[in-house]
């Protein structure tokens, strides 16, 4: 249970810190994103497997939700995070002062599992405010974490391009350890009402998920979407600093900056989400996420007219997964209190194995394809989550009804 300040409600200076520790330690899993040639290169790994500096974060980032955002419906919430960012701290002074490519791998793996202290946040927030404004207080938080993921790009390759690959990773260790002060400091005690053992609460996991359909199907969807999302952001770099466009990191940045502004959408997807349209909201996030690609298809003479419509293409995408995240997010959170940890959970695993697939997908399809292939995979994704959400006789009822 919530000590008595926190039964009172969110205050918004406690939203506004929860946004920003969201963001501070999601961005965590991206900085390397926009690196990934510079970063191989000078770990000596093959240009085609760059896409493994992405993958091994957010596989790291699934095991982690599995095993351990479950530890929420279990033990205090502010211990739990408190642990997590100190040995995420840890890795990420490690990570950049590492010279070898296995080595570098394995603690990317272990920096993508103890970023999961911003998965025990979110439920969280949960617990501070009614039903009646749930969505739209989801949606202010992911507004911090979907700007982490989106600053994160821009950041790094600046800072790259100011100092060198591993400054980032070296601010982010600092970010991290004053983090962790003010959340210790600031963050009300939380514990969980419910009594079992850890090995009781992963046993019920796989019980939730098979009994859940409204989690099965809201974890597929995004895994589609945030699939497209890793897609595009693991190949534009290559392809926005191959021969066609010839940015440095720095132009890299701004294109990846502009993509930030798909950040407006949680608030606007939780305010939907709470008059009830999250099911046609779901239809047009994933319809917009199409269009995405089809338009970075244009894109092909390397002019600033080009360089415009992929600008808009990243725009648009981070705008339709942000939004599709809070519709999903609303939708599980409906559910049953005491699980909601452990229903995060599967959520977010479901759809980060999606993101990690989208990842090597994109590094492999642009080294052998180029952008027409990464485009096509792209565009099969969100239209795969669309078939898929059509099969749902709720979502048919709504279609035969408008």
């Amino acid at each position: 249970m919530l000590n008595r300040s926190a039964r009172s409600g969110a205050s918004s200076g406690l939203l506004w810190l929860l946004g920003s520790a969201c963001a501070l330690i999601v961005a965590n899993l991206y900085y390397v994103q926009p690196l990934t040639g510079l970063v191989s290169a000078a770990l000596g790994m093959p240009r085609g497997s760059s896409g493994l500096l992405v993958t091994l974060p957010l596989i790291g980032y699934g095991v982690g939700l599995l095993f351990v955002v479950p530890l929420g419906d279990l033990i205090e919430n502010r211990r739990l995070v408190l642990m997590l960012l100190g040995l995420e701290t840890l890795c990420l002074l490690a990570i950049g002062r590492i010279h070898q490519p296995v080595p570098f791998l394995a603690v990317a793996f272990l920096v993508g599992a103890t970023a999961v202290a911003v998965q025990v946040l979110v439920p969280y927030v949960t617990y501070l405010v009614p039903l009646a404004i749930r969505g739209r207080t989801v949606g202010k938080v992911m507004s911090g974490l979907m700007l982490g993921i989106m600053l994160a790009r821009p950041l790094s390759s600046l800072m790259a391009d100011l100092f060198s690959w591993r400054a980032i990773f070296n601010l982010s260790a600092a970010l991290m350890a004053a983090l962790f002060v003010t959340l210790r400091l600031a963050l009300p005690p939380r514990q969980p009402a419910r009594h079992s053992s850890y090995t009781e609460l992963l046993r019920s996991m796989g019980r939730i998920y098979l009994t859940t359909p409204v989690l099965r199907r809201r974890a597929l969807y995004h895994a589609c979407m945030f699939g497209a999302f890793s897609v595009f952001w693991t190949a534009a770099p290559l392809w926005l600093s191959g021969p066609q466009f010839q940015l440095t990191q720095r132009g890299i940045a701004w294109v990846a900056l502009a993509g930030v502004a798909g950040a407006i959408a949680p608030p606007i997807a939780g305010r939907i989400a709470d008059s009830g349209l999250s099911r046609p909201g779901t239809a047009l996030a994933m319809l917009l996420a199409v269009a995405a690609f089809l338009l970075s298809d244009l894109a092909q003479s390397g002019s600033a007219l080009a360089l415009g419509l992929v600008t808009a293409c990243a725009i648009a995408l981070d705008f339709a997964v942000s939004a599709n995240l809070v519709f999903g997010q609303r939708a599980i959170f409906a559910l049953a209190p005491e699980q909601r940890s452990r229903l995060n959970a599967l959520y977010m695993a479901t759809f980060f194995v999606g993101g990690a697939i989208g990842s090597a997908l994109g590094g492999w399809s642009y080294a052998r394809l180029g952008w027409p292939g990464v485009s096509a995979v792209g565009i099969a994704l969100p239209a795969l989550g669309l078939w898929y959400f059509s099969t749902d006789p709720a979502a048919r009822a709504v279609a035969a009804g408008s």
